[in-house]
């Protein structure tokens, strides 16, 4: 196997352990057992952990090394903010009249529908750079979507409902079922940081 097989095949499970819940935010990132974990060289993680800290998925602070930032209320709300921000930015920019591709949207009983859903709004805006945008703030809020399935009811349904506005090809029917998505997470804050570190 060459190295930049093994350099992305490390990335790509150090990212989805981290997006996953496997690791606790706040929690330091050792890259030795990193890589004993992922049955790889130091190097690759150390790499991979560079990439990750671009992203802003992972924090890198000197003579401290890499750590899975920690949620905070404040960090969440500003965050949950920035998501709103950009879905209605994309939303602004949906062509009128057309309805979505049938096969753009998917359901809500996937834990990642959020992340899809988002980036179909995002998608259809025709902007690579809102998509990357509103990909990465998914990637950020990984943590916080699998703890709230912990103290929001409902979600599956609120998600299944966002993908047939989403569907439906019309831009404020979206716009209004993800402005109530955001002030339902908005108004949890405290329990859904709670719940990210219940199980730590």
């Amino acid at each position: 196997m060459n190295a930049g097989v093994t350099s992305e095949r490390v990335y790509d499970a150090l990212k989805a352990r981290l997006l996953g819940g496997g690791v606790l935010p706040g929690e330091r990132l050792e890259p030795k057992k990193l890589a004993n974990l992922l049955a790889s060289s130091v190097t690759p993680v150390r790499d991979a952990l560079h990439r990750l800290a671009v992203e802003q998925i992972v924090e890198m602070r000197a003579a401290e090394g890499f750590q899975f930032p920690p949620v905070t209320e404040p960090g969440l709300r500003d965050l949950l903010g920035w998501n709103h921000a950009l879905l209605r930015l994309a939303l602004q920019r949906w062509p009128a009249g057309t309805p979505a591709p049938g096969d753009a949207v998917p359901d809500g009983n996937d834990p990642g529908s959020a992340r899809a859903l988002f980036g179909a709004i995002a998608e259809r805006s025709a902007s690579a750079e809102l998509l990357r945008q509103v990909e990465a703030a998914s990637d950020r809020l990984a943590t916080t979507r699998v703890a709230e399935r912990e103290v929001i009811p409902g979600i599956a349904d609120e998600l299944a409902e966002l993908g047939a506005a989403i569907a439906g090809g019309e831009a404020r029917p979206v716009a209004r079922r993800v402005a109530a998505y955001h002030r339902r997470r908005l108004s949890r804050i405290p329990a859904i940081v709670e719940a990210i570190y219940r199980h730590g």
